[in-house]
């Protein structure tokens, strides 16, 4: 079985502005007149504004020159004839406007002033259709003047695609942008709607069908992906009824010294809660007596130096390796490193296994290049920017997340509250259920080792990656306020009920 209830397959697929574009046409292509997809849109944003504010007198409709204005131009209409009272702008001339929004604004009966910083006012509502995903510049004068008004205001905002100001495919502002109560947007999200500073921007986004068909996806090919169960449940290892521990995997999480163990446990812990069979803790002969004395399921093993770890991995059971926290920076944890990536078994970097590569990436990279066994690093920005370098600082964390993979061979881990996941091939995820308190010490130690647990029982590379970072941010939402890193593993069995069907909260 796999038991896996997630959200709706359909949302899983994330579309950049030219994807999105493409969507369009070949519906267009296919027989839909854009005109009929606009009139979806626009009433998808009116529906919208009814649902947060149905009493609302004053709506305050802006339009820009592109569809995102013909969009507003439909809302605008329908509004009006469900009774509200509308004040429509536009940036640029009537006149001035092409194709379906022209036709669209034909269609509106009532006045059009001209965009202006002082007409948000004191509107209930304003819709936010000014600018769409493919901003491909700063917003400046009076556009920039008008959406600091916008979020000076204090009204219901609902942004038509994406707030103006945000790039949908990178999640940057471009200048300044509007601030949502909620977004509407169209047959699938962009990056720029789970990417930060754009999610927090967006509010709530709603995603509108408008008439665009899935099997368009099939032509599209998209590589980028929101992170949830839909995406990689299909490779969970769930235990089968004939299964047993060895079947599920030999994860080994190396120690650091005798003075910094507890990093290493939280992984180990991390590992065997994500269903592991068997973990073992190594490290040296002072490390493990201390190891020893707090780990009970998890096994414990001495070693010394790269030779001595080597060693251990000649087990080929022991199956999946993670080595970084705690570890120490220096060259003791670069030959470890070296040392576990000669084995067959999968390998999860992290912390300090990274850092201590500053001088020396290509040495990593080209040790990974040469083994057939799956790589997974797990670094912050800090540790990223440690080990690409300059890739570290171009383009937005998505593009940076897919160029480190390619680059190194690796599935990438880029972690923070939208953290991406990037497989050499050109695949990414997006995550978006992190809450902040997973910003606690020692809580990236149990998502590695969750990811060596996973990979340990032959989940494949980047799915493992996918569904630690999902599980490790749904542990930490279920616990709540106070979390602490020792609390992330304890709450995989209650995810892991709701996983199946079987939530506690629901039963």
């Amino acid at each position: 079985m796999n038991g896996l209830s997630g959200s709706a397959v359909d949302d899983v697929e994330l579309l950049t502005t030219q994807e999105m574009g493409r969507a369009d046409s070949l519906t267009i292509d296919g027989g839909t007149p854009g005109r009929v997809l606009m009139e979806n849109a626009g009433r998808a944003v009116a529906d919208e504004v009814v649902r947060l504010a149905p009493e609302a007198d004053t709506v305050e409709v802006l339009c820009g020159p592109g569809n995102n204005g013909g969009d507003g131009f439909v809302a605008a209409r329908l509004l009006k004839s469900r009774g509200h009272t509308i004040r429509l702008a536009l940036l640029g001339d009537v006149a001035a406007l092409k194709g379906d929004a022209a036709h669209m604004a034909g269609q509106w009966d009532g006045p059009v002033e001209p965009l202006d910083p002082d007409l948000p006012g004191d509107a209930e509502v304003v819709v936010d259709a000014i600018f769409g995903a493919g901003l491909a510049r700063d917003v400046q004068g009076v556009p920039a003047a008008t959406i600091k008004a916008i979020n000076e205001s204090g009204s219901v905002v609902v942004a038509v695609d994406v707030p103006s100001g945000i790039d949908g495919t990178t999640g940057e502002v471009r200048g300044v942008a509007v601030q949502a109560t909620s977004t509407v947007t169209f047959f699938r999200r962009k990056p720029g709607h789970l990417l930060l500073p754009g999610r927090v921007h967006c509010g709530d986004t709603h995603i509108a069908d408008i008439g665009i068909e899935a099997d368009v996806l099939e032509i599209i090919q998209p590589r980028i992906f929101a992170n949830m169960p839909d995406l990689w449940s299909d490779a969970f290892p769930w235990p089968r009824t004939e299964g047993h521990k060895y079947s599920r995997g030999h994860a080994v999480v190396v120690s650091g010294g005798a003075e910094a163990t507890g990093a290493a446990r939280l992984g180990a812990r991390g590992a065997l809660r994500a269903g592991a069979g068997l973990v073992s803790l190594v490290g040296s002969k002072a490390a493990t007596a201390v190891n020893a004395s707090h780990s009970t399921a998890v096994m414990v093993e001495s070693f010394n130096g790269a030779k001595g770890l080597g060693a251990v991995l000649k087990d080929k059971r022991k199956n999946a390796l993670l080595i970084g926290p705690g570890a120490g920076v220096g060259k003791a944890t670069r030959d470890l490193t070296l040392a576990a990536l000669k084995s067959a078994a999968a390998c999860v970097f992290d912390a300090d296994a990274l850092t201590s590569f500053e001088k020396e990436p290509e040495a990593l990279f080209e040790a990974i290049s040469n083994r057939s066994a799956p790589v997974v690093i797990t670094p912050h920005e800090g540790e990223f920017a440690r080990l690409f370098g300059k890739s570290a600082s171009t383009g937005s964390k998505l593009e940076r997340a897919r160029a480190a993979a390619e680059c190194s061979g690796a599935v990438v881990v880029l972690k923070g509250p939208d953290t991406v996941i990037a497989d050499p091939g050109g695949r990414a995820a997006i995550n978006a259920n992190a809450p902040p308190w997973t910003a606690t010490a020692g809580s990236g130690d149990v998502l590695a080792g969750m990811a060596a647990g996973l990979l340990a029982q032959d989940m494949p590379a980047w799915q493992a990656a996918c569904a630690a970072v999902w599980l490790h941010g749904e542990a930490a939402d279920r616990f709540g306020p106070g979390l602490i890193a020792e609390d992330l593993p304890e709450m995989l069995p209650d995810v892991f009920r709701g996983l199946c069907g079987h939530d506690s909260a629901t039963a």
